[in-house]
């Protein structure tokens, strides 16, 4: 029989509303899992029992009296620490914000609080969301909750490990370049990157404004499906935020992907993809194929040129947005310092860690005069031909599916040496970022190791309710959701 904690959203809403449960003990129930499981984890940095509980309370006191309540009354989530919230300190995992509190909510969290979903804490990731592997936090790493000796992927790694290790019913992270679908596939569990400005940006910490995009992680579809039905939206706060009607994405949850065209791009399956993961997602492909869409091999020729573009235009965002971190108005200031310019040198130099100062030394170089040119402008230039092809490709089909990304889940420490070959990692999801168009990534099997393994679906812009389709198809064809937790 299940544990409270391993029920999924959908469960624990129904369980809700037909008084079986209350939010209490649902919420008691998930704080019982952090502490069994999270000293091993790492994947919250701070908690709110006490808010949580009284938030639980609350709701369960508008229950008995028949008050209207939100979507999401009563389920307990999390929020990637990078999410500024005026009830929590909120770190970016840096030492840099390590005491930090916002004085204001982002607009998810306000929206959230207006679900009526209850938030347990804040949750690890690399420092200002910058990796691959959730090693570059301050504060602590994230271990895979499937295998403890290996990453869970990042930068929302706390964000997937929380839910693959029933710590949270869902949580949010952000995707920068991959950041929500890599870990999801390494951990196992569901993630979405909605299309750039179908989710409100305000309040989220930037690394690169024009690639961030907030998203959900749960244990299946569906529950991905009640989560964004609260996070999409137009918010005039955000001046990068759509003004677009979105549908109930619950409507969706139908198992049908008859005469829907797939593309599958034949470089996505070329060199440097593990054997294991390249059958996985080629099995999923035939899978559609059976369930009655079509299903054609195509060719992106931009690929190659997507992760240098990628890791210019990122790290000279950050570098800018970066550049308000300097001792003087808030965060971390450096003790000893003899003028003004010492104090920036010292307070920056000691407040970030070493990846961090390598992405921002590339991007001011890449700004700086004499180089511009050369890096940033023809970087942009070719973001402009990456939007293009997909552009071109969405014109013939409504998916492409590929790889998330071309290994499973490596081993902690075995790839914080060498930069490049962590970079690499972000292969085949960064040219989503730059095109600004959605992607989910699904579980579709597992390696030898036991590892799970991820593919990716990519849609059209703000055509989200065609990927949880045949998110949702794919995954009712396999038997729903089967961590093993």
């Amino acid at each position: 029989m299940k544990k409270m904690n391993e029920f999924t959203l959908a469960e624990s809403l129904s369980l809700l509303g037909k008084k079986e449960i209350s939010s209490q003990e649902l919420v008691s129930a998930y704080f019982e899992q952090i502490d069994r499981v999270d000293a091993e984890v790492g994947a919250w940095i701070t908690l709110d029992r006490q808010g949580a509980l009284r938030q639980a309370a609350r709701i369960d006191d508008h229950r008995l009296k028949g008050l209207a309540l939100g979507p999401l009354a009563g389920v307990p989530g999390g929020l990637k620490d990078n999410l500024c919230t005026t009830t929590m300190p909120t770190t970016c995992a840096s030492k840099m914000l390590v005491q930090y509190t916002s004085p204001f909510d982002a607009t998810v969290v306000e929206k959230l609080a207006g679900a009526d979903a209850v938030i347990l804490g804040k949750l690890n990731m690399d420092e200002f969301a910058m990796g691959s592997s959730t090693e570059n936090s301050y504060i602590k790493p994230v271990r895979n909750p499937v295998d403890l000796t290996r990453v869970p992927g990042g930068s929302s790694g706390g964000s997937a490990a929380a839910v693959a290790s029933f710590q949270a019913a869902f949580t949010l992270g952000s995707d920068t370049g991959g950041s929500i679908r890599q870990p999801a596939a390494f951990c196992g569990v569901v993630g979405l990157k909605p299309t750039y400005g179908a989710v409100s940006r305000y309040g989220l910490i930037a690394f690169a404004s024009s690639l961030d995009q907030i998203g959900p992680l749960t244990r299946d579809v569906t529950d991905l499906a009640h989560v964004m039905n609260v996070l999409a939206g137009h918010d005039p706060r955000d001046s990068t935020s759509a003004p677009v009607d979105w549908p109930d994405f619950r409507d969706s949850l139908r198992a049908d992907v008859k005469g829907m065209k797939i593309a599958l791009p034949k470089e996505y399956f070329g060199k440097g993809l593990n054997p294991e993961v390249k059958a996985a997602v080629l099995e999923a492909a035939r899978r559609f194929e059976l369930l009655g869409a079509d299903v054609d091999e195509v060719s992106v020729t931009t690929m190659e040129y997507a992760l240098p573009a990628y890791y210019l235009i990122s790290s000279a965002e950050a570098s800018s947005n970066l550049a308000r971190f300097d001792g003087v108005q808030y965060g971390y200031r450096a003790d000893d310092f003899e003028d003004l310019r010492d104090l920036y040198v010292k307070t920056r130099s000691q407040g970030f860690g070493k990846e961090v100062k390598r992405r921002i030394l590339l991007g001011t170089y890449a700004l700086s005069s004499g180089y511009y040119d050369a890096y940033y402008k023809k970087a942009q230039q070719v973001r402009g031909l990456i939007r293009k092809e997909f552009s071109d490709l969405f014109k013939t089909y409504d998916l492409i599916l590929s790889p998330v990304a071309p290994t499973t889940a490596w081993k902690l420490g075995e790839k914080s040496k060498d930069p490049l070959e962590m970079y690499m990692e972000d292969i085949y999801t960064v040219p989503i970022n730059i095109a600004g168009v959605p992607a989910i990534s699904v579980p579709c099997g597992k390696d030898a190791s036991g590892m799970p393994v991820g593919m990716q679906l990519i849609g059209k812009p703000f055509d989200e309710k065609t990927l949880i389709r045949a998110a949702y198809t794919f995954e009712q064809s396999v038997g729903g959701w089967r961590h093993d937790g």
